[in-house]
Parts: structure tokens; C-alpha cells; sequence
């Protein structure tokens, strides 16, 4: 290869590694830590998340909303989610700094708390806690993140072939200097290739551009729905009544869902997903209704995904390891972890390079 180019390509590298080495480093540990989600809700918040089990029906929606707004009466719901495939699981309200838990049979609240240090732990990775300038810097950063995992492959090919056995192995028992660089030079080329994965998977969610990518290697455009043609209803109910309504159709017209959720999103719309058992690609019904009459907009469900509609389901268990179970992600939180010793390693190897420079 080239010298010339190799050292072009070293330069880019290494400023785009001291530009955005930190925030790599929050959102590769953020990210590694969230992946196991689950798994810590389930260790750490029992009490709040099940009730003992009872042979009695869910009490319905309507009266769990109308004891959420009897404590709540000046917040919105932002998120409720059911889980159906538990008898015995909490419905789950968030209104805007509040979580709220209430028991599926009787309606009664089960808990009441802030957002607890998981959903820090998501802002963090998603918004470093500042709003859409964090967005924006987040998804830019992942973008030269992607470059030089590139480039960091290229810096690794060896100029010779016999140097190749080399580079594919740390040398434990030489001096610090060299143990910390085939930390950066041979983690990273391990780690390089699922890092490229997570990180395209992320940039999924940021970018259209990304979407139109999957559209075109799939030769399907990524679908919004199908529209319903739907009367508007002539009374307009009350949110207990109405959220009750539209659950209680959803669930009787495609029965089966382990979870269900309803959210309002910024344009108006209220969504109502539904999570089917599946394997590979995500199993979701998507419903889009107008928030303030329950009318029905439009569908999407999972039975008439394309090709770009697969890509959109299994993309979020990709990123997160999940596709392939327990494994997969811990998999994924240890590809993680080397991602954020990367701009460590590299650090310290630009600060010997620099200190070595200085005494010449």
C-alpha cells in the first residue's frame, strides 16, 4: 500500500478520533450497559412490574386511566403499555417526568416514581441530555465513528503478508507501549466488524438516507401504512373511554399480542403497537389514529411487511444483540465495551507518539 496514502489516511484517523473520542466513549458504554435492559428491570424492579397472580380478567384500561388521571390530573400520557402475555404484569403509564404502575386487576396504583437511572442511561446514549443538539451531535458523531472504523481497518492490514499473524494477536508479554497498541490495533480490528453493524443499525434510526439504502438493496420502499377508510365517530368520548375502545378492538380483531402500547406522537397522531411471538424479524401491528376522535388513519401490519419493512423490524434486536438472544447480547454490550476502549488506547498512543516527537 502506498506510504503516502497510508499516512493520509493515519492523519484522518487520528483527528477524527480526538474530535469525538468522548462522546464514542458515553455512547459505547451507555449502549453496552442498556443493552442488558431487561435483564436489570427484571433483577432489580419486581415489586413494581408484577402483582401476585389471581384468576380474574384485566379490569380494562378505562379504569386504570381513570385512577391515573384521579392522581394525575394535570399530566398527559405520553406512553402506556400493557403487557398481555403476563396476567400478573403491570400496566405501565409514563406522563412526562412521572412512571406510574397499576395493578391490572383492581386498577390500583402499584407504584409512583421518577424516571428511573435506566432511562438516563437511554437519554444519555441517545441526546447526551441535551435535547436535539445532543441528537444531532450523537448521530454525527456515530457517522465519523463509521469512517474510522474504515480507516482504523485499513491502518490494520499489515504492508506485508507475513507481518499478518502478527496483526492478529496482542502480545502479552511485551512493554506497555506495545500491549496498549495491539489493544487498539487488534481489538479493534476484531471488533470492527460488528461495530460497523451496531453503527449502521443506529444511524438507521437518525438518518431517511440510511432507510433509503435498505430500499434499495431490498427493491421496496419502507411502507407507512395502509390507509383505513374509517367514520368519524359523531360523539367525541372521554380518553379513558376512547383508549379502552380502540385497545379492546385492536385486541379482538388481531388477538395474540404479548405487549401492547399506545403514544402520542409529536404530530398528533396516536400509535398503538402490538408485539406478536417472533424470531427473527419483529412481529408488529402498527395502528395510527387521530388523538382526539379515535378514528383510524391507518395500519401496517406485520403479515404484509416488504423487504424494507423486515429491515425496519429486526433493526432495533440487530443494534441491540437481542436478535439472537442472550448471547447476541452480550456479544453486542462486549463489542461495546472495545468500542470505548478505543479512543483510550488511542489516546495514549497518540500522547507516547507526541512525548517521543518532543525529546528528538
Amino acid at each position: 500500500m502506498n506510504k503516502r496514502f497510508k499516512k493520509i489516511i493515519r492523519q484522518i484517523h487520528l483527528w477524527l478520533g480526538l474530535g469525538t473520542g468522548l462522546i464514542v466513549f458515553v455512547i459505547s458504554i451507555t449502549g453496552g450497559l442498556y443493552v442488558f435492559e431487561e435483564e436489570i428491570r427484571e433483577a432489580t424492579q419486581t415489586d413494581r412490574l408484577y402483582v401476585p397472580l389471581q384468576q380474574k380478567p384485566f379490569i380494562g384500561l378505562d379504569k386504570v386511566i381513570g385512577n391515573f388521571e384521579k392522581l394525575a390530573p394535570k399530566e398527559k400520557i405520553t406512553v402506556l403499555r400493557i403487557t398481555n402475555g403476563q396476567a400478573n404484569a403491570t400496566v405501565e403509564i409514563a406522563a412526562k417526568n412521572k412512571i406510574y404502575y397499576f395493578n391490572p386487576y383492581t386498577g390500583e396504583l402499584v407504584y409512583k416514581g421518577g424516571r428511573d437511572w435506566l432511562e438516563t442511561v437511554k437519554e444519555i446514549h441517545m441526546t447526551l441530555l441535551m435535547g436535539e443538539t445532543g441528537k444531532f451531535i450523537q448521530r454525527w458523531s456515530v457517522v465519523i465513528f463509521v469512517f474510522m472504523l474504515i480507516t482504523g481497518l485499513v491502518l490494520w492490514f499489515p504492508r506485508q503478508l507475513r507481518l499478518l499473524k502478527q496483526s492478529l494477536s496482542i502480545k502479552w508479554k511485551g512493554s506497555f507501549k506495545r500491549i496498549n497498541y495491539d489493544l487498539h490495533n487488534v481489538l479493534g480490528f476484531y471488533a470492527s466488524w460488528l461495530l460497523l453493524v451496531i453503527s449502521l443499525t443506529g444511524l438507521f434510526f437518525a438518518f431517511k438516507e440510511v432507510k433509503m439504502v435498505a430500499s434499495f438493496f431490498t427493491g421496496s420502499k419502507l411502507s407507512s401504512g395502509k390507509v383505513e377508510p374509517s367514520l368519524k365517530p359523531a360523539v367525541i368520548e372521554p380518553l379513558a373511554i376512547r383508549y379502552n375502545r380502540l385497545y379492546e378492538n385492536m385486541m379482538i380483531k388481531y388477538p395474540g399480542a404479548v405487549t401492547t402500547s399506545i403514544s402520542v406522537r409529536k404530530g398528533g397522531e396516536l400509535r398503538l403497537r402490538m408485539i406478536y411471538p417472533y424470531r427473527w424479524a419483529r412481529n408488529q401491528n402498527t395502528f395510527f389514529f387521530d388523538e382526539a376522535s379515535g378514528q383510524l388513519l391507518r395500519a401496517k401490519l406485520y403479515k404484509e411487511y416488504n423487504g424494507a419493512d423486515l429491515v425496519e423490524a429486526t433493526n432495533y434486536d440487530l443494534h441491540t444483540g437481542r436478535l439472537f438472544g442472550l448471547p447476541g447480547k452480550i456479544i453486542a454490550c462486549l463489542a461495546a465495551l472495545t468500542s470505548a476502549s478505543l479512543p483510550v488506547t488511542g489516546l495514549i498512543i497518540w500522547l507516547k507518539k507526541k512525548r517521543k516527537l518532543r525529546f528528538i
